[in-house]
């Protein structure tokens, strides 16, 4: 069965809520969530199963490998479910580095500053621990409210792992994204750029493909090395050519489960690398509720799936 994909650029996620006390307003909801996931959990991970890694780093390794028999690389990112603890996530991380490491894999370790509630000493944990396994790390993208303390948990990184071992993501639906383009080429960082899933305040309707390639243009002939994290076939060629034109390094980065045949083709026919990112954890539940909010239709198909299956046997 062939599910509809999420939407494009979901790289970068939304952020969990700071470390506050908690409501009974919103425990209340929380249990409502619980109840209702006991429910319809069977039919979400149904849905999300083409879209993620699995809920544990094994799984997340799991397809790693096989995109590694493939020729791609991947990045490994846990998506968090907003109630777990800085603490939880940064030992989450330092188990995927281990992971990524002791399979020998060619991939880095996506992480997402909000849900370590921008910690700088778990950062540095996380960075001397890529540091011990020879691996990079990567800071994803959020809300353009919280990006200066992201920058700041990224630079108690660079001041431990160094910036070519480290990188940033850059919306290109944000003005402020050509100014921190200047800041990553300065401190050397890898640079992802995304479409970007926020707009920002004051600039709501900025196109989001001229957004992109002015970002790219920004890095061209200046960043150490760009990844391209678009499906957009025409988008992503374009941005190619222009970085390869100026002689940057890059490659195509996709999300896992997104359908990108005529991508991955067009990349492998012309020299340029793939590589995916692979999701997993909890944090996946909320994108298979997307795509099932946008097609209701699927849970009378994974219904009826599961019923013809258990009859059948």
């Amino acid at each position: 069965m062939q599910l509809p994909s999420p939407v494009d650029d979901q790289f970068d996620t939304a952020p969990p809520p700071e470390e506050k006390r908690i409501s009974t307003l919103t425990r209340w909801k929380w249990h409502v969530i619980d109840s209702l996931s006991a429910v319809i959990m069977p039919a979400v991970k149904a849905a999300a199963r083409p879209y993620v890694g699995g809920e544990t780093i094994e799984d997340a390794i799991c397809v790693a490998e096989r995109f590694a028999g493939e020729g791609k690389t991947a990045t490994l990112g846990y998506w968090d479910v907003g109630r777990d603890s800085g603490r939880m996530v940064a030992d989450i991380g330092l188990n995927a580095i281990r992971a990524v490491a002791a399979h020998d894999l060619d991939g880095y370790i996506s992480l997402k500053p909000p849900a370590l509630r921008f910690d700088a000493g778990m950062a540095g944990e996380l960075a001397a621990a890529a540091v011990a396994h020879r691996r990079n790390l990567h800071c994803d993208s959020h809300g353009p409210e919280v990006a200066d303390r992201s920058n700041a948990m990224l630079q108690a990184m660079i001041d431990r792992l160094g910036g070519q071992h480290l990188g940033t993501t850059l919306p290109g639906r944000w003005k402020r994204s050509l100014d921190d383009a200047d800041w990553a080429v300065e401190r050397k960082l890898n640079v992802r750029v995304v479409k970007g899933q926020w707009p920002a305040p004051g600039d709501p309707g900025r196109d989001l493909a001229a957004g992109f390639l002015a970002v790219i243009d920004r890095l061209a002939g200046r960043a150490r090395h760009v990844a391209v994290a678009t499906h957009e076939t025409a988008l992503a060629r374009e941005a190619v050519a222009r970085l390869k034109t100026a002689g940057t390094p890059c490659e195509i980065e996709l999300l896992f489960g997104m359908p990108a045949e005529p991508l991955i083709r067009w990349a492998r026919e012309n020299g340029i690398a793939v590589r995916i990112y692979v999701p997993f954890g909890g944090g996946f539940v909320p994108n298979a509720i997307r795509v099932l909010k946008r097609n209701p239709r699927l849970f009378f198909v994974i219904a009826k799936d599961r019923l013809t299956k258990a009859f059948c046997n």
